[in-house]
């Protein structure tokens, strides 16, 4: 029997299973309380269904020998998801995907006598370019003139945010960060615009029920339980799908939304440039590659086009909802945009700092790919060489990385409004910084251009 130390740490909510992992693999057990809903999806055809449409993740029942306790009604192992991605990193439309494929997975259940019994954006991760499911325990029997119990939660995990992202600001999104079971109604109804009081399906669903949860605040468990009958909860659905397809955001206005198109590279340069990053990444192997400050993507492409999965991630909001949107269009399945603002990464968040990882806890990656990136943390925000070389070390084994002199305009633009207070900025100060970490295996210039390129390999330390 593998050992209870197994079980992974952001796991202990649901008392109908948890995952563990058994000689590096994933599984997750099914716990006896839970027998009757996970055989109604498994015999109702809505598990063949969802993983046939590819909403939910593909799995296999394994022994259950190998389970980690004895409350085990059947262990299963899903298809694993390589890298695990969080709702407050993904831009606008991606959290507008994950919502509509949470209620496309309802509406099916309700089809086959089941309901999610919770609609947590975390149980969406996004799989070749589409939000998949990835909680197959999420589901229970639907009972007649029950409400649907996970309302509240898919408001406050999609809706609310959404709404605020949408009507007030795009930055709002960053609330699901502090607040990881979603944003709260209240908050959410008091943050938004009034003019969204005189939208029907928002008034609705987010400032009357707010306004419910006020009033029923100190008597829960009293008084009749409401019915809902079964055309009312699917009508409930419905209009949450049309609250949430009206909800759009036009990315427009930030900092480096337009950076490719505005940038001083040549048309020759920029080619000798993706010629030479093509060149480094196949001298890198195999693995993930994560390409930080990604901006849309132009660079991330040339990993994806050699068959290898792509976190780009940048922390312009724009910039993301763009190569998202080009994604999402299947032309680039192998790459996952995500929004990151690299001063300060998505940190370890929840009970015992266990139940989300931080960026560097779910790597290292294969490579690392900073390119354009350098100058905007060394002098745009007064991250030390030799601290940012150790942050890319601990970040991933390979680095191809661009170095970008004071002299360039994009580094002029920078110091246009402050003091030039880094005199060890320059090309011998970058090689005497990062080689504390790495080993330069080929340096080039990159045409017409003052700028240099890297490949790197990280030094064993062991």
């Amino acid at each position: 029997m593998p050992s209870r130390d197994s079980r992974l740490a952001s796991s202990f909510r649901d008392p109908g299973g948890f995952l563990f992992t058994h000689e590096g693999r994933l599984h997750r057990q099914v716990n006896r309380c839970c027998a009757d809903d996970y055989r109604q999806l498994r015999d109702s055809g809505l598990l063949a269904e969802l993983v046939e449409k590819g909403l939910l993740v593909a799995h296999r029942e394994v022994s259950l020998d190998l389970a980690a306790d004895a409350d085990a009604f059947a262990v299963i192992e899903p298809e694993p998801i390589p890298f695990v991605s969080y709702p407050y990193e993904w831009c606008f439309t991606q959290l507008k995907d994950a919502a509509l494929a949470t209620l496309r997975i309802q509406s099916l259940a309700l089809r086959k006598g089941m309901v999610l019994k919770d609609a947590s954006a975390y149980n969406i991760q996004f799989r070749r370019g589409q939000p998949v499911l990835i909680d197959t325990l999420s589901f229970t029997a639907y009972r007649d003139g029950e409400p649907w119990l996970a309302y509240r939660q898919f408001c406050q995990h999609f809706l609310a945010p959404l709404a605020l992202m949408a009507q007030r600001d795009i930055r709002l999104g960053a609330l699901l960060r502090e607040h990881i079971d979603g944003v709260p109604l209240d908050l959410a109804a008091r943050l938004l615009p009034w003019r969204s009081r005189l939208q029907p399906l928002l008034f609705m669903h987010l400032h009357a029920h707010a306004a419910s949860q006020r009033r029923h605040a100190d008597r829960r468990g009293s008084g009749r339980k409401v019915r809902v009958s079964r055309r009312s909860l699917e009508g409930i659905v419905d209009s949450l799908r049309r609250a949430v397809q009206g909800l759009r955001w036009r990315p427009a206005g930030t900092a480096w939304g337009d950076y490719y198109s505005a940038t001083n590279y040549t048309d020759a340069s920029l080619e000798h440039k993706s010629t030479l990053v093509d060149s480094f990444l196949a001298d890198t192997g195999a693995g993930i590659v994560w390409d930080l400050g990604a901006n849309n993507g132009f660079f991330s492409r040339s990993a994806a086009g050699q068959g290898r999965l792509v976190v780009a991630a940048d922390m312009d909001p724009a910039a993301v909802e763009r190569n998202w949107l080009d994604c999402r269009q299947g032309r680039q399945p192998l790459m996952l945009p995500l929004l990151m603002d690299l001063t300060n990464p998505s940190p370890a968040l929840g009970w015992a700092h266990a139940e989300r990882l931080s960026l560097l806890q779910r790597g290292p990656a294969g490579t690392v790919m900073a390119l354009a990136l350098v100058h905007h943390l060394a002098i745009g925000n007064n991250v030390p060489l030799d601290v940012l070389a150790r942050f890319l070390a601990a970040a991933g084994a390979h680095l191809i990385i661009e170095f970008v002199p004071k002299s360039d305009s994009q580094v002029r633009r920078l110091l246009s409004t402050r003091d030039d207070i880094f005199p060890h900025y320059d090309l011998a100060g970058f090689r005497e910084s990062f080689l504390t970490c790495f080993e330069i295996v080929r340096e080039e210039s990159v045409a017409g251009t003052e700028r240099t390129l890297f490949l790197m390999r990280r030094r064993n330390t062991a």
